[in-house]
């Protein structure tokens, strides 16, 4: 601060300019870390995730696909395991690992540009709209729902990954339709048809990111009145992510549903997001949009939670490391 000084009969007076509240806060009360960083913190997190809950996300989306009702554990079985079913327990366990390949790269590029590139898209956006949204919103509500507009914007861009999403899905749900056909192969035969139902991806996408960014960004400021972000422990970053991976999960439910029906046509067979929409009023009813949503978030939301916030713990942790 600048100062200057006057006599005034013995006395010396020290008057200091004085500035707004604007001038005086930062962009942010969050440090910010390096792009390095935030890439191998949020890779460590996919890695990490893909090893322990690849078979978990298997079941989650062949129940999810399912279409009719489940009444005995003899049903739930052969949902889950398909052809598998009357194998012994262990050799039926390694049948939930198919796609591996697609999921391993799909996750940590997933996970890299979600938890690595939010917090780009929230810097730009307290940059400039930071002042709008306090004034609408309150300081905290303001940092909280700028941080969930950030995950929005993202969850809408992730839709450039689909194809690695849609061929992850078909290996978990309908391996049949690869026909024997490597990778490259289907990305020759099938070019654009990979993005089949990617407005259906971006709108679930949206609430769903919004729901994580928000719940977790509201839960750190309002339950444990942490200020800035990096500074969370990995108890406290563990706690927020419940919060915003069950906010998420139930916020998207209904448009996941469509999404995975979508994917996990045929190639040659797809169906419109539209006709599986009608298809599921009339034949399943309103149920149907949250079909499998009490195992999600059973097994995603705890996978959710693990990545989340490992992803928030080691990104701080790999920029001290690098300094």
């Amino acid at each position: 601060m600048k100062g200057y000084s006057m006599k005034r009969e013995g006395e010396i007076i020290y008057r200091d300019e004085k500035f707004s509240g604007a001038d005086m806060s930062p962009v942010s009360n969050d440090k910010k870390q390096s792009g390095i960083a935030r890439v191998l913190g949020s890779a460590s997190a996919g890695i990490c995730e893909i090893g322990v809950f690849h078979p978990v996300d298997t079941i989650s989306k062949r129940l999810m696909s399912n279409q009719g009702k489940i009444g005995s554990a003899s049903q739930l079985n052969s949902v889950i395991f398909r052809e598998h079913a009357e194998k012994a327990l262990p050799k039926r366990v390694f049948t939930l690992f198919p796609g591996l390949g697609y999921a391993a790269v799909y996750k940590i590029l997933q996970r890299v540009y979600k938890y690595g590139g939010q917090p780009f898209a929230n810097e730009f956006l307290t940059s400039n709209f930071k002042d709008t949204y306090e004034s609408w919103f309150g300081k905290k509500n303001g940092k909280a729902l700028l941080s969930a507009t950030a995950g929005s914007l993202i969850g809408i861009g992730e839709v450039v990954l689909l194809p690695l999403d849609v061929l992850k899905i078909k290996r978990q749900t309908n391996p049949e339709s690869f026909k024997g056909r490597g990778f490259l192969k289907i990305l020759s035969d099938e070019g654009f048809g990979l993005y089949r139902g990617w407005g259906w991806t971006a709108a679930r996408n949206a609430p769903g990111s919004f729901a994580l960014f928000g719940g977790n960004s509201f839960a750190k400021q309002y339950i444990f009145n942490i200020d800035d972000s990096t500074a969370a422990t990995w108890s406290q970053n563990f706690v927020t992510s419940i919060f915003g991976a069950s906010a998420s999960l139930i916020v998207s439910a209904p448009l996941d549903v469509i999404k995975t029906r979508i994917q996990n046509k045929n190639f040659d067979n797809p169906e419109s997001g539209v006709t599986i929409l009608k298809n599921m009023f009339k034949n399943e009813g309103i149920s149907s949009f949250f079909k499998g949503l009490t195992p999600k978030l059973l097994t995603t939301g705890p996978k959710l939670v693990f990545s989340f916030a490992l992803a928030q713990s080691l990104i701080p942790a790999f920029d001290k490391l690098l300094k």
